[in-house]
Parts: C-alpha cells; structure tokens; sequence
C-alpha cells in the first residue's frame, strides 16, 4: 500500500515511513543530539510523540487526515543514539473519526503508547 499522507514530514525530525497496510503502520526515528533535553543524552518526549502521531496518521492514510486527540502515557527514557519504532493500528472507525492504537519502542521496549483520535475532512483543515 502507498503512503498518501503527511508527505511533507521530515525525517530528521519526525521519522521515516517503513510499512503501510490496511490500517496500520510502522515508522522509525533515530535520535540524534539535536533531540537531547540535558548534557546527559535524554531525548525530549516530543520526538516520540511525533513518531507516533505520524505513524498513527499513515495508518489512516487519508490526504484529509487530522489529530484531534491523544491520550498519551511515557514508559521509558529515550537516549541519543536510540532508534525509536512506532507500531500503530487502528482499533475503530465510526463515520470520519478514527481511534488509532499506537506503541513506540526502542530494542523491543515499550518507551510510549498512545490512544490517537484522528478525524477524516472533506478537504485540507486549512482551506
């Protein structure tokens, strides 16, 4: 399946894409010192909640897709160097809304989890 949406994301900042299907996605990040909160290497929690945002939004796929909520838990510190790995899933749709399950891991532990509240438009939310 393609990606047909948030195409214009960085991946420096944000994270890559590496699969799409049927409602679900996956997407990495490699943090880098640009991300760190302190001279100890902790990564702010910012970057996983965009790796996941964006994950959650491509399992939806849609050009019109947007976040209108997210209930969000931190499990675990990132550390630079780390490479983060979103796993999401919807788990409902009803009409335009779209409840996406997401998890962030980094070497197969949990770092994130988050319920995504995504809502399907008619055209782009700023036309």
């Amino acid at each position: 399946m393609e990606q047909r949406t948030h195409l214009g994301i960085s991946a420096e900042w944000v994270g890559v894409i590496d699969s799409v299907g049927d409602g679900a996605a996956t997407a990495s990040l490699t943090a880098t010192a640009a991300m760190t909160a302190d001279d100890r290497g902790l990564v702010h929690g910012s970057f996983a909640f965009g790796l996941a945002d964006y994950a959650a939004m491509v399992a939806v796929n849609d050009p019109h897709v947007v976040l209108g909520a997210a209930n969000t838990r931190f499990l675990a510190p990132v550390r630079v160097g780390q490479t983060m790995v979103a796993t999401a899933q919807v788990s409902a749709t009803k009409g335009r809304k779209h409840t996406v399950e997401v998890s962030v891991a980094v070497d197969g532990t949990p770092v994130f989890t988050g319920e995504f509240t995504a809502f399907v438009l008619d055209q782009h939310v700023l036309d």
